[in-house]
């Protein structure tokens, strides 16, 4: 999993196959005690009447089975208890009463059911316990209904239809190892879905990375001689030799007047702009690098790319459906 530059609380997904958090627990931001992950909503009492639902103990063999169009087979002998667990105590978000289990086996209708346990599976075969998969779960489908944030992002730091439903900002830092790691699979994401995704890159360097700042006004400065992403790749590429000497040569290798990049590096041309995109990220409240959003919607799944793809689908029907899930 991946984790980010940060102390951010990722429970389940801690650790997705290549990223979760990110510069995670180290010092990246100035220490503060963690935020307590909120606790899951208390469910409607549970009718009497729903036998799975109801049940004390889950037994896989019992909540996993019999369910119409779904197989969950394949998952480890542990997973499959783990799923069963959540099968039997989280509800659906589709606001039946019945626990996910039981909505899948009674309310056969219901899409959102189906959804909701293939997200389960996939973050038990993580190796997630239901208990942090049960938070996580809450915590994803409460942020659908959370107040969104404002971000004002750069066209020349977007790639994408503008008219695309869903918006994905990143908030990065060029010296963010987690970064590194996140970027190649956010933009095969958006490039995979252009009519549906637009991907803004957002400069949030870190006090804790010596060469940040310097990095962020080289970006803007290539950005305002047109070619932001090639800098923007190239300093990627070479993230550990950021050092302000380094940089002309950078732009020399995407076509840039280095001496000129030089002269801007030992002035504070983008210092306003910079600390605009930090004070984006701090209202925010990013707490460390990278940090993603969907439409404004703080994302904290993980980067796989199966888990954007879900929250993208997720964003477009909420969308459609003016800031609600779509009626069954």
């Amino acid at each position: 999993m991946l984790l980010p530059c940060w102390k951010r609380v990722a429970p389940v997904l801690a650790a997705v196959t290549l990223l979760g958090s990110g510069c995670t627990k180290s010092a990246e931001i100035p220490a503060a005690p963690a935020p307590k992950a909120a606790p899951a909503p208390t469910p409607a009492p549970t009718p009497a009447a729903s036998p799975v639902a109801a049940a004390p103990s889950a037994d896989p063999s019992q909540v996993l089975t019999g369910i119409p169009g779904m197989d969950f087979s394949a998952l480890p002998p542990a997973a499959r208890r783990e799923l069963a667990t959540v099968f039997t105590d989280e509800f659906c978000y589709c606001g039946c009463p019945h626990a996910l289990g039981a909505c899948l086996k009674q309310h056969t209708g219901c899409k959102h059911a189906k959804r909701m346990a293939r997200l389960s599976a996939r973050l038990v075969s993580e190796g997630g316990p239901a208990s942090e998969v049960i938070v996580t779960l809450s915590k994803y489908y409460t942020s659908f209904r959370e107040p969104r944030t404002a971000l004002k992002v750069d066209p020349r730091m977007c790639q994408g239809d503008a008219n695309a439903p869903v918006t994905v900002t990143e908030f990065s830092d060029f010296e963010c190892p987690f970064c590194g790691k996140a970027r190649p699979i956010l933009e095969g994401f958006a490039r995979k879905h252009p009519t549906q995704v637009r991907f803004c890159f957002l400069p949030f360097p870190l006090s804790i990375h010596p060469n940040a700042v310097p990095a962020a006004q080289a970006v803007l400065w290539a950005r305002d001689q047109g070619k932001f992403w090639q800098m923007h790749d190239a300093l990627f590429g070479q993230q550990e030799n950021l050092k302000p000497e380094a940089l002309p040569a950078l732009a020399k290798s995407v076509g840039l007047d280095g001496d000129k990049l030089a002269a801007v590096l030992k002035t504070e041309k983008y210092k306003d702009e910079i600390e605009g995109f930090r004070s984006q990220g701090r209202m925010a409240a990013i707490t460390g690098t990278p940090a993603v959003f969907f439409n404004g919607r703080a994302y904290d799944l993980g980067y796989q790319e199966g888990l954007l793809e879900h929250s993208m689908e997720d964003e477009v029907e909420w969308r459609a459906n003016n800031n609600a899930w779509a009626a069954d």
